[in-house]
């Protein structure tokens, strides 16, 4: 008997339909992908359980002739092509003739079509014709797929959760309407309406409904063109970042496709304009000859070859990057500016405010003292400048302030001789820093005493976990310089307050409380539906750190509160990061959660380079350093200070030198 034979032609597509049709998802492609060939202006799609109990796509195209129904569940039966060179200039989105006998076999579908006379009904159960009977129906084609994977269960747990399937339909309805904006599209799931586009060719009021009017207003169109290619669309200003790449849409030829090197020609478009780790949103629309581009190369089509490629990636940087140089790149003061608070929280204990305490410019000689002032946080504010200075003048959140202790201006007292320091006013001195009590070390009680400072004096049985530092000064407004007794220290002082601020928000965002800033006027977040239906699932990882959202519509989310350790001015920006967290890791447990909103946080209420503190305040952020669980390194691994042992000066100064060899040793 021989042992090769031929594959039933049912099992054949069953096989065939493990590469096209992985998901619901992969469904309504297909099926909205046939809509659109047939020359549809409306395709309704109207999907149940997210895709798995019922899966509906109307449209007004040309319709199925009757003769021509059976056929079209044959495998590699199409209309697109006839011939071998036909392959080569493909400009339909189907062409294999593999969707719908694929969909049939993993699935129960009935078919109604008309091209305008009397309609044609097929019902196919399983890839197998159960009943061709005529039926009323208007122009165009419904396409009804039901108990989806039904005879192939096996393929049911590969599938993610119904929230996800959703997502992805979602998503692939939102990229295509994107490619067809003279196409008007709608998506309903349970009843509810998820996606609707007018049809009306306006490709940015496409961008708006799927990413919301603000992000819209936000993006620019982009024209550019060789002998070769053309590309069209928007972009978003710099301002206007995602955390993934999965907001670039690119559209070759009116398909949706997968490209590496033309996602990453257009970031490099926008050169140093992005963060790091920042993605723009874009809708890319390449136009170019079918000869360039093969189809061929994936049974899903999204992944394709073409050809030229350097080309035309080189045209999408120019073009991006000639766009985004027309524009003023400054945001609008009047829509970043926050709204002037007019309830305070109901602690202040989270106060910051490094610049309070002394003035940037002009700085004092470094061997010039100033008398200490006393920072009144509560003390009636004066006018706002136009313009903040490099760090915020007033932070209204964050941890405790770094303040200069209270002093009243002195004369100074000249000691010529040993009896001087007997004066009253050595002796009032000497008693008043013996009996301060020292600041509590950075969250714990304040009751909770530090270590005596008289103690230091006295011989240690061990060598202390973090050196005693004396301030010397500052360099460039950068890094601090200090001395202990085993040589001279250089403190990032940045990483430093970086670290410090992580270890008291870790606390902080670890005892979620009910002490929560109320806002006056609520903050109002737009999202596509995919994120929407995406942060559903993790409303409780972010309420675990007190950030509660609430529907306000489709496609949009509220918030009325927000924890008092937000900084102030940057809620909006601080709210969106986090949520932008959970849509990039899905997984993000909430323990990993806390953790990325305390180093956000320390990060964003650290002091920056060319930040110049006075004595008080650098000296202040040396003793709240020391106290710190680990202040060897910042949150992102970063050293906070360097080491230069006694030995290590010497050596740079030469001071440590071989013994110079006698002149006995040499020989005459």
């Amino acid at each position: 008997m021989a042992k090769i034979h031929e594959l039933a032609s049912v099992l054949a597509d069953q096989i065939a339909a493990g590469e096209v049709v992985e998901r619901p998802a992969s469904v309504v492609k297909e099926l909205v992908e046939n809509a659109i060939d047939a020359h549809s202006t409306q395709i309704d799609i109207v999907v149940e359980e997210s895709g798995l109990k019922r899966i509906t796509v109307v449209d007004d195209g040309d319709g199925i002739a009757d003769e021509d129904t059976e056929m079209a569940f044959k495998r590699h039966a199409t209309s697109k092509i006839t011939d071998r060179r036909d392959l080569f200039k493909v400009k339909s989105l189907g062409f294999r003739g593999e969707a719908l006998p694929s969909i049939a076999s993993v699935a129960d579908v009935t078919l109604t079509t008309s091209t305008g006379g009397v309609g044609t009904l097929i019902h196919n159960v399983g890839g197998q014709i159960v009943e061709h009977a005529p039926a009323a129906a208007r122009k165009g084609t419904e396409i009804t797929v039901t108990d989806l994977f039904g005879n192939v269960p096996a393929r049911l747990k590969y599938l993610k959760s119904p929230t996800t399937e959703l997502a992805k339909i979602t998503d692939i309805v939102n990229r295509i309407a994107l490619s067809y904006p003279q196409i008007a599209f709608s998506l309903v799931h349970n009843g509810r309406e998820l996606t609707r586009t007018s049809g009306r060719g306006d490709l940015q009021q496409v961008i708006a409904g799927i990413y919301g009017v603000q992000s819209a207003r936000k993006m620019v169109a982009i024209n550019g063109e060789n002998p070769d290619f053309k590309v069209t669309g928007y972009v978003s200003l710099p301002e206007l970042t995602r955390a993934s790449r999965q907001y670039i849409s690119l559209l070759l030829n009116g398909r949706y496709i997968h490209n590496f090197h033309l996602s990453k020609a257009l970031i490099a478009g926008y050169g140093s304009k992005l963060m790091v780790g920042r993605y723009p949103i874009a809708v890319l629309a390449i136009t170019m000859d079918p000869l360039l581009v093969d189809v061929n190369v994936h049974p899903t089509k999204q992944e394709v070859r073409i050809s030229q490629e350097p080309e035309l990636t080189k045209l999408i940087e120019t073009t991006v990057y000639q766009r985004l140089s027309q524009e003023n790149l400054i945001p609008d003061v009047f829509s970043e500016l926050p709204r002037k608070r007019q309830n305070q929280p109901a602690s202040d204990q989270l106060t910051m405010a490094l610049n309070q305490a002394s003035q940037k410019y002009p700085l004092p000689s470094p061997r010039e003292t100033t008398p200490a002032t006393t920072v009144d946080t509560t003390a009636e504010a004066t006018p706002v400048a136009p313009k903040q200075p490099v760090a915020d003048a007033v932070d209204h959140a964050g941890p405790a302030p770094l303040t200069a202790p209270t002093a009243s201006p002195v004369e100074p007292v000249m000691i010529q001789a040993e009896s001087d320091l007997q004066l009253p006013a050595v002796q009032a001195f000497d008693q008043k820093y013996q009996t301060e009590t020292p600041a509590a070390p950075l969250g714990r009680p304040a009751a909770q005493p530090a270590p005596d400072s008289s103690l230091a004096a006295s011989p240690a049985p061990e060598q202390p976990r973090f050196p005693q530092l004396r301030y010397l000064g500052q360099v460039h407004g950068t890094y601090l310089l200090a001395e202990a007794d085993d040589g001279l220290y250089l403190i990032d002082q940045h990483a430093a307050q970086e670290r410090v601020n992580y270890e008291y928000y870790r606390q902080a965002i670890g005892e979620v409380s009910d002490d929560e800033q109320k806002l006056l006027v609520p903050i109002v977040l737009d999202y596509p539906t995919t994120d929407i239906l995406a942060l559903n699932d993790h409303l409780e990882t972010l309420a675990s750190v007190g950030v509660h959202l609430e529907s306000f519509g489709p496609n949009s989310l509220i918030v009325h509160e927000h924890p008092t350790w937000f900084k102030a001015g940057q809620e909006t920006a601080t709210i969106k990061e986090m949520i932008d967290w959970v849509l990039k890791d899905g997984k993000l447990s909430v323990a990993a959660f806390r953790e990325k909103t305390a180093i956000m946080m320390s990060c964003k209420r650290a002091i920056k380079a060319n930040h110049h503190l006075d004595d008080q305040q650098a000296q202040a952020l040396l003793a709240k350093l020391a106290t710190a669980e680990n202040p060897f390194n910042c949150p992102h691994g970063r050293p906070v200070l360097v080491h230069f042992t006694d030995q290590d000066l010497e050596r740079l100064f030469k001071r440590i030198q071989d013994p110079h060899q006698s002149g006995d040793d040499w020989e005459a």
